[in-house]
């Protein structure tokens, strides 16, 4: 009876993909279960390839590789659905989770991610690859769950002759796979040997999700997680090494962050991405209870810790709304900047597959604790069809319809003139009778102050110095039933004075991502149910303004030949 019920346990953990990976706890605090899981299998059921190491080889074949053909077939059966994007990245087939790994190796990008193939419905990771960030191509499955049970988030380390991934494998703990062939088709997972820092014995290797780096003769791994008991713990992310990726010192430092001065009690630092950006160090992460977040400051390689002096968001509202930014994976640009990919949660049940990509973003150090984010990639490849229009007057307090504007896949790029209005509303996705909308807000000075441009008490002063808003609402975005909207996601960015509302909006079926004068960008999912949601409007609120430009472009599909 007891062999039973351990085999049910296992079933349950083993088969549910759509469960969340912190949801293994209990199977790894389960002694009887951990001991059932040493004598389990757990070699991949999907089909595994080994490729040439050679460019023009590997290509030819992919071009016969049974996968790959198994994914172009559940993309075109896939493709009439009205709710899959035509230019953010989505995955072929089943369900996806966190990116991981982006890197930059031999002239292209190549981003990770979990997949949940249909024959074996565990976290393995998928693979795609692009030369310019906008148009991927799908790849072969890159790294199968075994010895692991599953492969969890991490991030790879770009060398001269190699590129090293590092994540944690369910009851196995950090794993380290290399690969050197041209496009990272065939990896090897090394045999590691971890011992604890402080003893030198044999120890338990890390569990959280991990980031890699290499700092003089050693090799880092951070993990991410949390400390202490009940509703008091705070997260902590611990910092192992090694001089060959083999031998490992687990916990050399115990609180990589040091005071962690911003975080809130039951954050976790999920998805750590640790890099140079300017003259500094980033670190991104992902709380489940904060949502997807960075800290800028100094990193200390004496006595390796990192000192935050700068705390900001990527998404605004509950972590597990419908529809949420999540997790990121990022990558050095190769000019001091970061390219970033988040992946966002679905707010409706869809056949096939559920979560998508965010556009990339690119985030470059302005100033000791400031940072623009702007669309990275070749995004504007992928226009066509150009409407545009040139200094128009919006009278306060009336909604007026822009006739010429109209789409669900398009990117709307608008200079305004905002004046002294309340607040200036530009809404899409339209429906001719305003059943439903998705509502894109800016307000002028309308956030908390931002102290570090502001010095005394005289009033104007007080006034500009406080953040403006710009804000997503979705509520209004569809009528069906089963979709499930967000409160507002609104962000805070600053808008000198004199200066103009810079808006590039991304629409995308049911995607629409919002970028404001390179300071901020939010985003959020959408599901109109009527056909005809694809209008435009602008309202002014209070106060008349003025669009001095707008061009508008429908996209291309970067999956079609």
């Amino acid at each position: 009876m007891k062999k039973c019920v351990l085999l049910l346990v296992f079933a349950s953990t083993f088969f549910n993909c759509t469960e969340h990976k912190n949801s293994t706890l209990e199977v790894k605090r389960n002694p009887a279960v951990q001991k059932l899981n040493k004598k389990i299998d757990f070699k991949s059921k999907v089909p595994f390839y080994t490729f040439s190491n050679e460019l023009k080889e590997q290509k030819k074949e992919l071009d016969y590789n049974p996968i790959l053909q198994r994914f172009k077939a559940s993309r075109d059966k896939l493709s009439n659905d009205p709710y899959r994007p035509n230019y953010h990245y989505v995955n072929p087939e089943g369900n996806m989770n966190d990116p991981n790994g982006l890197c930059y190796w031999r002239g292209r990008w190549h981003l990770f991610y979990q997949a949940y193939p249909p024959e074996d419905p565990r976290q393995h990771w998928g693979h795609i690859v692009s030369k310019d960030l906008i148009h991927w191509k799908d790849l072969p499955l890159a790294i199968y769950p075994n010895p692991e049970e599953k492969c969890f988030s991490g991030q790879t380390l770009v060398e001269k002759d190699r590129v090293i991934a590092a994540y944690p494998g369910n009851n196995y703990g950090l794993i380290i796979a290399v690969s050197s062939d041209p496009l990272l088709l065939n990896w090897k997972k090394l045999e590691m040997k971890p011992v604890n820092a402080t003893t030198g014995q044999p120890t338990k290797r890390p569990m959280g999700d991990a980031c890699i780096w290499k700092e003089g003769e050693f090799y880092y791994v951070i993990s991410g997680g949390k400390k202490g008991k009940g509703t008091k713990r705070m997260r902590t992310e611990q910092l192992h090494r090694s001089k060959n990726l083999v031998d490992w010192e687990i916990n050399f430092v115990d609180n990589f962050r040091e005071y962690d001065r911003y975080a809130m009690v039951g954050d976790d630092g999920s998805c750590p991405n640790f890099w140079p950006i300017g003259d500094r160090h980033m670190l991104l992460s992902f709380s489940h209870v904060t949502g997807g977040n960075y800290s800028l400051g100094d990193y200390d390689t004496n006595r390796q810790k990192f000192s935050e002096t700068h705390y900001g968001q990527f998404n605004f509202g509950g972590v597990y709304e419908p529809g949420a930014v999540l997790a990121p994976s990022a990558a050095p640009d190769g000019n001091g900047s970061l390219n970033v990919i988040f992946n966002m949660a679905y707010a409706k049940p869809t056949e096939g597959w559920n979560q998508v990509m965010t556009l990339p973003r690119k985030l470059t150090l302005i100033s000791e604790n400031k940072i623009a984010i702007k669309p990275a990639g070749d995004i504007e490849s992928l226009r066509t069809n150009h409407q545009k229009i040139r200094n128009l007057k919006i009278p306060a307090n009336q909604e007026i319809v822009l006739e010429k504007i109209q789409g669900n896949s398009m990117e709307i790029k608008a200079s305004i003139d905002v004046k002294d209005s309340q607040s200036f509303v530009l809404n899409v996705l339209r429906s001719s009778d305003k059943q439903e909308y998705t509502r894109i807000t800016f307000f002028k000075n309308r956030g908390i102050r931002d102290y570090d441009r502001y010095d005394g008490w005289e009033y104007k002063k007080w006034i500009d110095a406080k953040y403006s808003l710009i804000s997503i609402d979705n509520s209004r975005s569809s009528i069906l039933s089963d979709v499930m909207p967000n409160p507002p996601e609104t962000g805070p960015f600053h808008l000198p004075k004199g200066k103009l509302l810079e808006l590039r909006i991304f629409i995308d079926k049911s995607v629409v991502e919002v970028f404001a004068n390179d300071r901020q960008c939010v985003a959020v999912r959408v599901y109109p149910g009527l056909e005809e949601s694809i209008g435009v409007s602008v309202r002014s609120q209070g106060s008349k303004s003025k669009i001095i430009a707008l061009d508008a472009w429908q996209m291309k599909n970067i999956y079609e030949e």
